[in-house]
């Protein structure tokens, strides 16, 4: 495998996939992963802009500063830039397979397929919630990101 390259994928890219970025970023960094790492949504509502405040205030709690993030919308080339494109919940999975270009080759799954015991889950969505509700999205994204980190270095 060439150098991986991992985009996680949210509705909006503000709240869930920044902060799955943010986390594997932290997990790559701790085990010395070379890989790139972005994040994008199926959504163009926020482009350009920064993520969530309570979503950067969840990742400031945690050592990691996403306030320079913006948000991006997915594109046809991600899926040939990427070799793993991570949806946070199945409808982000259903609207990637609709978007993926015939001669796309990115692996595309659910975050939380890596971690024991969550196939098929989603990372719960935080924006209509509180600030809880942020702390619950980082606790996934973490526990992803390990799993996801595992899963890469058996490929390599």
């Amino acid at each position: 495998m060439s150098r991986p390259a991992v985009l996680f994928v949210c509705l909006g890219n503000i709240c869930r996939s920044p902060l799955a970025e943010a986390a594997f970023r932290q997990e790559a960094g701790r085990r010395g992963l070379d890989v790139e790492i972005d994040s994008a949504g199926t959504g163009d509502w926020h482009v350009g802009g920064p993520p969530d405040r309570r979503a950067q205030a969840v990742a400031r709690r945690n050592g990691v500063d996403i306030g320079h993030y913006r948000a991006r919308q997915v594109r046809p080339e991600d899926f040939r830039r990427f070799s793993h494109i991570v949806a946070l919940d199945r409808d982000n999975l259903a609207a990637l397979k609709a978007l993926r270009p015939a001669d796309g080759t990115a692996e595309l799954l659910l975050l939380l397929d890596v971690v024991e015991g969550r196939r098929g889950e989603a990372v719960t969505d935080p924006y209509f919630g509180d600030e809880a509700g942020f702390d619950a999205t980082w606790a996934d994204a973490v526990a992803g990101a390990r799993g996801l980190a595992d899963r890469i270095e058996g490929q390599l």
